[in-house]
């Protein structure tokens, strides 16, 4: 009997029609109950409140640092002014030094009055009560 597995004369005999048995399981579903909707309301108007939050404190940085950009434009305006100031203040020392006014002078021609001469100025005004006659001596 070495030649088994392929003899059909020594194979079992099969069951007729044999169905396999299911065993039965009941299987509890649990339904979850959804949310009210005065939870829900209460759920979005949270999320719209910090919503309304985060824009304001974004808002405020934005302008806080606006407000940073042109403190840092005025600051810099306000030292090329400085400078410029100081450039004027000296600009005007040189002006008014005595030997710059009187190189000016010079080139312009004007020539220096002595203390000595007169310089009185005489205004005739001729009016109805006569003739007046104005001097000024200083």
């Amino acid at each position: 009997m070495a030649y088994v597995n392929g003899n059909l004369a020594m194979q079992p005999k099969r069951k007729p029609d044999q169905k396999p048995s299911y065993r039965e399981t009941k299987k509890v579903v649990v339904k979850r109950k959804s949310i009210p909707v005065q939870e829900k309301l209460l759920y979005l108007f949270t999320i719209l409140v910090c919503v309304v939050v985060a824009g304001v404190v974004i808002f405020r940085y934005a302008q806080i640092y606006q407000m940073e950009q042109q403190i840092s434009t005025l600051t810099q305006k306000q030292s090329d002014l400085e400078i410029q100031i100081d450039d004027l203040v000296k600009q005007r020392e040189i002006a008014n030094d005595p030997k710059t006014l009187m190189q000016k002078a010079k080139d312009l021609g004007y020539a220096k009055v002595d203390e000595k001469e007169d310089t009185s100025i005489k205004v005739t005004v001729q009016g109805s009560a006569g003739d007046t006659t104005l001097a000024n001596n200083d």
